[in-house]
Formats: structure tokens, C-alpha cells, sequence
């Protein structure tokens, strides 16, 4: 019978230094949890556009946008010459434009709400391979303009990447943010407090949510959406293309084009 107790009894001291073990390993890296554990910004209504703005909608030249077009309180939508291509539908200063502003600035606050596991990895990201996770710049802004930017899902499709700036992010000419390790566009987001700028010939990742203005310079190309809350969309011959949902995003059920 002691026998028996003293291996219960060396039973439970396992299972106990085991339970201390884990709880310390808990602790001691809570950083890398937090990061992992980004859900998505629930974009509602406005997914369904490739461009959503305040004041205006206005193309210098030609171009495509493989999404709805949207302007609203204003109505303001310049086609330019030759007139991009609107692969969807326009949406200008109607009740639907009005709907997508109000869920872009639901969806712009959570963003920038989020705090948990936030790192500041430097307002220039180019020449960086960063993680899924919450990153949020110091100074107030966030540059690609020395090298390429990568984003790399480590095997994860459904990982989750947010950057929050106070001020703009600008993407350099010819710059790029490439996508590795499984990585979707449809899963980054780009929380700017005022405005952000593609330069020429950059190919950018991921869904802008501006404050203010975005603009989109020759020949770059945008993979995701440029959703701008209180002023201008400008673009001059590019292409925006929104990235569907994915399929465990309730919200996808109330877009339309």
C-alpha cells in the first residue's frame, strides 16, 4: 500500500513541475502569442470596394479597378482620359457609398485601437521580413522606400498583419511588399492617421484605411483596397484589385458590387 502512494504521490509531483513548466514558458513569451493571435479588421460593406473616398474619386489616366467605386458625403468621380475601367459598380454619394464610409470608420477605429503585442520595428520597414502581428510606428509613420518590404506568413494563409501610424506611410518608387510563406493580401491592413502615397511603379499589399487622402502614383499597382475616410482617391494608370474574404468571415454575406 505505501508503494502505492509514493508513485500517486510521484505521479502528481510530475504532473505538477510539468503544469509549472508550461506556465513558465507561458510567461516567459508572451510576446510571440499576442503577435500570432490578430484577428482580422472587419471591413463589412466597404470590402466590396477597390475605391472608397470622401470628396472624390479621380483618375489621371487610364487604369482598372476590379471592385466598386465609392464616394460619399461628396459625389465627386473624375474618369480621366482614357477612363479607367471600373470592374464593378459606382457608388456616388448614394445610401450604399454612405453605409461602406460608416463601416470604414468602424473599421479604421478598431484598427486603431488594437494594443495587444504591438511592436515598433522603425519607420522605415524596407529591407525587413516581418511576422504576422500589430506593428505600430514610433515616429508616427511608416516608409518602404530603401529596399522591399516582405511579409512572411510562416506557412499560416489565414495570419493577420495590422500597421498602425499617427501621420502617413509612403512606398517609394518602384518599391514592393512581397508576400512569403502563404501570406494574403486580403489579410493586411494599413491604418494611416492622415495620408498615404504609392509611388510610381510600386506594387503594394494589402487594404489602405486613410484618415485623410490616398494617392496612387504612375503605374503602381495596389493589391487590396484604398479606402480614404475624408478626402481624395487619385490614381494615373494603375490597377487596384480587391482581395476576396476569406470563407470564415461572416461579414462577406453583405457585399456587393
Amino acid at each position: 500500500m505505501k508503494t502505492m502512494y509514493r508513485s500517486i504521490l510521484v505521479v502528481n509531483r510530475a504532473k505538477w513541475l510539468l503544469m509549472g513548466l508550461v506556465l513558465a514558458v507561458v510567461l516567459l513569451f508572451p510576446h510571440q502569442d499576442a503577435t500570432a493571435s490578430q484577428a482580422p479588421v472587419n471591413l463589412r460593406s466597404a470590402a466590396s470596394f477597390a475605391v472608397l473616398a470622401g470628396t472624390t474619386s479621380t483618375s489621371t489616366n487610364d487604369g482598372t479597378s476590379n471592385g466598386a467605386v465609392g464616394v460619399w458625403p461628396s459625389n465627386g468621380f473624375v474618369p480621366g482620359g482614357p477612363a479607367v475601367i471600373v470592374n464593378g459598380t459606382k457608388h456616388l454619394g448614394d445610401p450604399i457609398a454612405a453605409l461602406a464610409q460608416g463601416d470604414l470608420t468602424t473599421a479604421f477605429n478598431d484598427a486603431a485601437g488594437r494594443t495587444l503585442g504591438a511592436i515598433s520595428p522603425g519607420q522605415e520597414l524596407g529591407g525587413q521580413t516581418l511576422a504576422p502581428g500589430l506593428y505600430k510606428s514610433a515616429s508616427g509613420a511608416f516608409a518602404i522606400t530603401s529596399v522591399d518590404l516582405t511579409l512572411d506568413a510562416q506557412g499560416n494563409q489565414n495570419a493577420v498583419w495590422i500597421f498602425q501610424m499617427a501621420s502617413t506611410l509612403t512606398v517609394g518608387t518602384g518599391r514592393k511588399v512581397i508576400l512569403a510563406g502563404g501570406a494574403q493580401a486580403r489579410n493586411i491592413f494599413w491604418q494611416v492617421g492622415s495620408s498615404a502615397t504609392l509611388e510610381t511603379t510600386s506594387v503594394f499589399k494589402g487594404n489602405i484605411l486613410a484618415f485623410t487622402a490616398i494617392t496612387v502614383k504612375t503605374g503602381a499597382r495596389l493589391d487590396g483596397r484604398a479606402l480614404a475616410r475624408n478626402a481624395a482617391v487619385t490614381l494615373d494608370g494603375n490597377t487596384l484589385t480587391k482581395q476576396p474574404l476569406s470563407s470564415d468571415q461572416p461579414w462577406r454575406l453583405l457585399l456587393w458590387d
